[in-house]
């Protein structure tokens, strides 16, 4: 019996850096694909779609050994299994995937899961429980009850890379795989500023109050739903470094060294089954790998942290 794949529509396979000149005719293109259902699907006939299945995405092994995601030029009714084998790939965990893509495919393929996993929730409108339908580019969903439109959202949350000076905090939490540690983070609060929650997440997970905050970056994050991931840099002084973990939170947190970080940054893929114990960290594509890099670079130079 045949079964539904989710679809992702992707750029025409013309870049749009061909079909528009410069930056904000690229970005109005896009937003024009948005708003605009005709013009949106004038573009799919012409598009690449990637594919999921349970909110995978669908890789494929390339000749040099490394994966990209596989895509199709025709959508319907298709099986998962002659999916596969047609396009010569496998639907992979998103988690898992973040490990073998390269490039801009994983914020891409993260983008997707995301949003398809928003239109799997937001069926129904919150106002008066009628089905919701969702426009041509799946970038908003309609009530025609209550004339409401529903946009994707995303959750704030912190995440903090905390140093003494020489060395760097890390927890995991016992839903991770074995040997997995990454940097603090957490939601924030309704009415919370950035800082605010930051301090707050320190001090309930692991009994610290950090000082010297300092923007990194930021990102989505597809887990556990659609997160704004907001990362820093905090230190605390090395007099008052105790760790107190609070496990409901936490399994485990500790200080780890620039020669430790420097080896689980070698790394790059998870331990198999098997495989004798070791550290190892979040992929390169998520921010907590961003902030131990940047941290440990800046211990290479003799800076203590920024």
């Amino acid at each position: 019996m045949l079964r539904p794949l989710r679809i992702l529509l992707s750029p025409p396979k013309c870049p749009l850096t061909r079909c528009c000149s410069g930056y904000v005719s690229r970005m109005r293109f896009v937003n024009r694909l948005q708003e605009d259902d005709d013009a949106c699907a004038a573009a799919l006939q012409n598009g690449r779609i990637f594919l999921f299945h349970s909110l995978s995405p669908l890789l494929q092994r390339t000749n040099r050994g490394t994966f990209r995601t596989s895509a199709l030029t025709a959508s319907g009714q298709l099986d998962q299994a002659a999916v596969e084998e047609q396009c010569g790939g496998t639907f992979v965990d998103l988690r898992k995937a973040f490990f073998l893509l390269k490039g801009a495919e994983a914020p891409l393929v993260a983008k997707g899961q995301a949003l398809l996993r928003w239109h799997q929730t937001n069926r129904f409108c919150s106002a008066t429980g009628q089905p919701t339908q969702r426009n041509q580019a799946g970038s908003h969903r309609f009530c025609s009850s209550s004339s409401t439109t529903y946009y994707p959202q995303m959750s704030p949350v912190v995440i903090v890379l905390v140093s003494d000076g020489t060395r760097c905090l890390l927890g995991r939490q016992a839903s991770f795989p074995r040997g997995l540690y990454s940097a603090l983070a957490g939601f924030c609060n309704m009415g919370e500023t950035l800082e605010e929650a930051l301090r707050r997440e320190v001090a309930e997970e692991v009994g610290l109050e950090v000082q010297n905050i300092s923007y990194s970056s930021s990102q989505h994050w597809p887990f556990p739903h659609s997160s704004f991931m907001v990362a820093c840099h905090a230190s605390v002084s090395p007099t008052h470094s105790q760790v107190d973990v609070d496990h409901s939170e936490l399994e485990e947190a500790r200080w780890f060294s620039l020669d430790e970080i420097t080896c689980a940054l070698q790394v790059k893929a998870p331990p198999r089954r098997g495989d004798p114990p070791v550290i190892w960290l979040p992929p390169p594509h998520a921010v907590a790998n961003r902030l131990i890099t940047e941290w440990a670079d800046l211990q290479r130079h003799g800076k203590d942290g920024p």
